[in-house]
């Protein structure tokens, strides 16, 4: 009778704890009914020589990386865009430019670059979460590897840039 009171316990602190973090991720993201998007400027050229890897667990296949040059922070809308690149173990590429909202935990992407050497735009854009159950986590990896604090868009590239290349916390001078 123990263990099942005891199980009963566990499982009963594992639902409220799960229940609080629902609610704080609410509470951290809530929409600002007044916040305006500006006009995404066209999608920057990339160097995959120069990708700055970052982990995504959920995709063991994929490899994901993003090119500091072409991370941009909008001081009016508090965008972060990039162009984000995942390529697979035989090299084939998917390139795509996003746009990550750090106050209400969404992304967009605008573009996806086509084997041709051309970005096709996406016709209608549209904000989705950084927590829906995608096959890529990337946008909610990259936020939580330095883009966002909390709700807050992180200061500036550079620091966005060295919390990518020392994930570990400790900062490059």
């Amino acid at each position: 009778m123990n263990i099942k009171k005891t199980l009963f316990s566990r499982v009963m602190v594992f639902c409220l704890l799960a229940c609080a973090a629902q609610l704080q991720a609410q509470q951290i993201f809530a929409n600002d009914a007044e916040w305006k998007e500006t006009d995404a400027p066209p999608p920057p050229a990339f160097d995959v020589n120069k990708l700055i890897l970052f982990d995504v667990p959920t995709s063991m296949s994929l490899v994901y990386g993003v090119d500091p040059a072409t991370i941009s922070i909008s001081k009016t809308d508090s965008l972060i865009r990039y162009v984000v690149v995942a390529t697979s173990a035989s090299g084939v590429r998917n390139v795509m430019y996003e746009a990550l909202r750090c106050a209400t935990g969404e992304f967009k992407t605008y573009a996806r670059y086509l084997p041709n050497g051309k970005w096709s735009l996406v016709s209608n854009p549209q904000w989705r979460s950084v927590f829906d159950h995608m096959p890529s986590k990337h946008p909610l990896r990259l936020a939580r590897a330095g883009a966002c604090d909390q709700s807050s868009t992180v200061r500036s590239v550079t620091e966005l840039v060295n919390k990518l290349k020392n994930p570990s916390g400790q900062m490059a001078y």
